[in-house]
């Protein structure tokens, strides 16, 4: 089923599982950066396979799927090894766009460290920063990864100041290029170099400024430089550590993925300086659930202890079904071994134990902390999941990473009658896949819509319903995903009574309702005293409350941040059942809705631009006349900028095309879920309206 020239040979993996000589780095940053090509010159110069794969030709090993092929782009992320020098090191190679941006998130909790890789001739984008400061806030290791060097015309010295002004004084050359890019020369352990000098600075002061940023984070070392005037590269592995766990270092290396210059100082890189699984910060796992969940400690690198793992990919193999990537974090991983997952109180037996290579499959006898492996053919596993073998661990997760809120939507249907069963079944699988994805029923037009990042996420999925599963479906425009809600307290009330022949229908309902703060969603009070409305009726009347507020009152969309107080009602011993009183409640909340000053809400997402600096006028001025504020602009590459902005999401249906227009198709977006807010009153005029003819 694989390759063999891919594969990771028994022998070797017998006799590398020493935890010790475990890497593990996601290549995370900007589209067209060359993360695919840079996983292949690794690959290769790591003797994994005989030649770099290219992108353009759909030969790369990372790229393996076919959207992927035909897109010339990463979709999705994707697994690597190879073992060079005694060294297993595990990448995972994720998707630059925006819109994939939950594919690199997951990937970083599975990985000591994050590579950014930056486009010399583009120089620092949006998604670099992102990346940068999502790794930051996770506690991963950074190194920045500056590609293709050799490009002409780049000017790398005044990049390396660009990087160090966004990010730090900390990112440091631990190599300089040579030759126009042609070689690099490391500037740690090499002191001596008989070739050409570096294109800017010097292999003496690069060597000083690393060695001084690296002993501050020891008083030991420190005295020594100082008294000595140098310390031997070699005994500051441990201070190196630390100062990468801290963040008081962050490297920076030169490569060129096309001519393969640089590609063996990253490989020396990644083995003589990136950490091991027991070097770097400890994974944030948490015991308990909600505020009361406490920091838990995990023995990162310890083999012999009981297994802790998380999933942090979910697939669908076409071969084997469904498959849970796994990182280990402490203990042994064997096949047969039986383990379970969260608080579930049945084990599962692992069968199948793989190591990964793009589509590639090789199964293995165990895995140790530090390998990222896939568990098939167990419909328990989800994105997220903790397995253990211990009851101790049963309530540990990880804490909770904030993923980009999913607000781009299409309201999908399949083109053939009988087909949506089918439909559910294929959507669930691919939301299992991106946990920046989201299928919502809307009870009040019964349609099924789709939410993703963008407009490139979701024709991706659509791409993958038609060409992959062969699903045929019908779309309607983009749906935005207002919400209701209300602005002062009032009270309702209703009677629902129903005489059919037989026994009848009675319930009534008093019930006042309070805005919330935003985000703190719903909350339900019983306050009803003496039996006026019997306990295991109240389930009924929580129904038809949450009924109402999904449907929306006003406009058909769902109602949040609401605080509902049922405090009396009355029933009868004959005709009362639980219809009764879901009609009686969700009446009655309609009417007190509509007491209560009730108001829409729109997404407003954060917008950054990057476009021609001669442009930024048409494009603030375009931005005004969608509601949009520009809250600044940042220097982006030479002769672009950035501006920086929030707009309603509604505003910004084809923007990419208004954008094309105002830039002659050099600008580019991005945007993110924001907050929520008041829709301006003739908007929601408008929107009541519309529901009111639809309803009509």
């Amino acid at each position: 089923m694989g390759h063999p020239s891919f594969l990771l040979p028994e022998e070797a993996l017998a006799t590398h599982r020493d935890v010790a000589t475990r890497r593990t780095l996601a290549l995370v940053g900007p589209s067209a950066a060359g993360k695919t090509s840079l996983v292949e010159a690794l690959l290769a110069k790591a003797g994994a396979i005989g030649a770099p794969g290219s992108v353009e030709r759909g030969s790369t090993v990372s790229d393996w799927d076919p959207l992927e092929k035909k897109a010339l782009r990463s979709l999705n992320s994707a697994l690597v090894h190879f073992t060079h020098d005694g060294i297993t090191s595990h990448l995972v190679d994720t998707p630059g766009a925006p819109d994939f941006v939950g594919q690199s998130l997951t990937a970083l909790e599975a990985v000591e460290t994050a590579a950014i890789v930056i486009n010399a001739t583009t120089g620092i984008e949006p998604m670099a920063v992102r990346m940068m400061e999502w790794a930051q806030q996770r506690e991963r290791d950074r190194v920045i990864v500056v590609n293709k060097i050799d490009a002409q015309g780049v000017n790398l010295e005044k990049l390396v100041q660009d990087i160090q002004s966004a990010f730090g004084k900390e990112c440091l050359p631990v190599n300089l290029p040579s030759q126009k890019g042609e070689r690099v020369i490391d500037c740690f352990y090499h002191l001596t170099d008989d070739g050409p000098p570096p294109d800017f600075s010097s292999v003496e002061a690069a060597h000083r400024a690393l060695v001084e940023q690296v002993v501050e984070v020891d008083a030991e070392f420190t005295e020594r430089y100082l008294n000595e005037g140098d310390v031997d590269p070699k005994e500051l592995h441990a201070p190196l550590e630390q100062a990468m766990r801290e963040g008081h270092l962050v490297p920076i290396c030169f490569v060129s993925a096309r001519t393969g210059a640089g590609v063996a100082e990253l490989l020396q890189v990644i083995e003589k300086l990136l950490p091991d699984p027991t070097e770097s910060n400890p994974p944030a796992f948490l015991e308990g659930e909600g505020p009361d969940a406490k920091p838990t400690t995990v023995d990162s690198g310890n083999p012999d202890k009981h297994v802790i793992a998380h999933v942090f990919k979910i697939t669908q193999d076409p071969y084997v079904g469904k498959m849970g990537v796994i990182r280990v974090h402490q203990g042994t991983i064997t096949k047969d071994s039986q383990l379970f997952v969260g608080d579930g109180r049945r084990p599962f037996k692992v069968g199948h134990l793989f190591m990964l290579q793009g589509k590639d499959l090789k199964e293995v006898s165990k895995a140790v902390p530090g390998d990222l492996c896939a568990i098939a053919k167990v419909e328990e596993l989800h994105f997220d999941a903790v397995l253990h073998d211990a009851a101790e661990d049963a309530n540990m997760h990880l804490k909770p990473m904030q993923f980009p809120v999913p607000v781009h939507g299409l309201a999908i249907e399949p083109k053939r009658r009988g087909d949506e069963q089918r439909l559910h079944d294929i959507l669930a699988k691919l939301v299992s896949e991106d946990p920046c994805l989201k299928v919502e029923h809307v009870a009040s037009t019964n349609e099924s819509v789709v939410y993703g990042l963008g407009e490139l996420h979701l024709r991706a999925l659509l791409d993958r319903l038609q060409e992959i599963h062969k699903c045929e479906v019908n779309t309607r425009p983009p749906r935005i995903a207002y919400r209701e809600t209300i602005t002062a307290p009032a009270e309702g009330h209703h009677r629902h009574k129903k005489q059919t022949g037989g026994a009848g229908q009675f319930g009534e309902v008093f019930l006042r309702i309070e805005p919330l703060p935003h985000g703190a969603g719903f909350q339900f009070v019983d306050e009803v005293k003496g039996g006026a409305i019997p306990h295991n009726l109240m389930p009924a009347v929580e129904k038809g409350v949450q009924l109402a507020m999904q449907e929306g009152v006003i406009a058909g969309y769902p109602v949040v941040d609401m605080k509902v107080v049922v405090y009396d009602g009355k029933y009868h011993s004959v005709d009362s059942k639980e219809i009764a009183f879901v009609t009686a409640a969700k009446k009655a909340i309609q009417a007190a809705v509509q007491s209560a000053r009730p108001c829409i809400l729109e997404p407003i997402v954060n917008v950054e631009i990057t476009a021609p600096e001669q442009n930024m006028g048409d494009i603030t001025g375009d931005l005004s006349t969608r509601r949009g504020q520009v809250s600044g602009t940042q220097a982006a590459s030479a002769g672009s900028l950035t501006v920086l902005a929030q707009a309603p999401l509604s505003e910004l249906a084809s923007y990419q095309s208004r954008l094309n227009s105002l830039t002659g198709g050099q600008g580019r977006y991005t945007i993110a879920f924001s907050h929520y807010e008041a829709v301006p009153p003739n908007v929601q005029q408008q929107l009541m309206s519309q529901h009111k003819v639809k309803e009509e």
